[in-house]
């Protein structure tokens, strides 16, 4: 990245007339980029998309999205920049602007989240669904996707995973068969889920230990789970507040990798290699 400012540095200074226009122009727009198409830059420059198409070229780029590309590599937000865009971000919330009151209010569910991650009980679910003999995860058809894409992060770490959901009854299959010693049941609640605390009860019974993810004025009781990690409130009672969820979801698994350690890291490698494997079988 460094190379492509300073290449723009010096078509600032002696390129073409229409060169020092997008020159300066990337220069000082460098965090809009990635919002950019070469015809977008070329309309507010009021010059031909062929022509910054020229120029990219001419500075080793096949085009502006190879460019983007380097910038989510190399980029970051200096502390100085984070600090000017939540002041921002403040202002615009304080004067009531939709968008700005509803980004405050997920980076606030994000502050929550990342707060529950140095709390004993999170380090208690970790442990749990890192050693579990086979861990199930459980909620409303709804939030299916969720559950799956969860079930897919962990697989990462570990084997014995599965995601089951409410529809068809497939809750039954938990309990079809005899408990499995140090088995696991997370549950993902949410206000559609009815079942829920049946089913945390049941598995209590029948042995399952039982981690539980709800939102924090859900009226579960202390020995429905062995661990509860607390959602923030929805931003309104009918919402499934799915972003902090998902933030939720993807720190726990991610959480649960690091736990495994390098084992994770190997299992990673070796679903790589047998993916690419199975990419050029299909190409033959």
């Amino acid at each position: 990245m460094e190379d492509f400012v300073h290449k723009l540095r010096q078509y600032v200074k002696s390129g073409t007339p229409a060169e020092r226009r997008i020159a300066k122009y990337f220069s000082e727009h460098l965090n809009d980029l990635p919002f950019e198409t070469a015809a977008s830059v070329a309309d507010r420059l009021d010059l031909s998309p062929m022509t910054v198409g020229r120029f990219l070229r001419a500075l080793g780029y096949q085009g502006l999205d190879s460019v983007k590309v380097e910038i989510r590599e190399t980029v970051t937000t200096s502390p100085a920049q984070l600090q000017s865009a939540m002041s921002e971000l403040q202002a615009d919330a304080a004067e009531g602007k939709p968008l700005a009151v509803l980004v405050a209010e997920q980076i606030q569910a994000l502050h929550h989240i990342y707060h529950l991650t140095a709390q004993p009980h999170w380090s208690e679910a970790v442990s749990l669904i890192s050693t579990a003999r086979e861990v199930s995860i459980a909620t409303h058809a709804r939030l299916a996707s969720l559950a799956n894409h969860f079930c897919q992060r962990l697989t990462q770490a570990r084997d014995g995973v599965r995601a089951l959901d409410s529809a068809d009854n497939r809750f039954a299959d938990l309990f079809a068969r005899p408990a499995v010693d140090d088995a696991l049941l997370v549950i993902i609640d949410c206000r559609r889920f009815a079942k829920a605390r049946l089913l945390a009860r049941t598995a209590r019974r029948y042995g399952y230990k039982v981690v539980l993810i709800s939102p924090q004025q859900a009226d579960w009781m202390a020995d429905q789970s062995n661990v509860m990690l607390p959602l923030p409130p929805a931003r309104a009672p009918d919402l499934d507040n799915l972003p902090p969820l998902i933030a939720l979801l993807d720190c726990l698994a991610e959480s649960v990798i690091l736990e495994v350690g390098e084992e994770a890291a190997l299992r990673r490698r070796r679903m790589l290699e047998f993916a690419t494997v199975l990419g050029e079988t299909a190409n033959h």
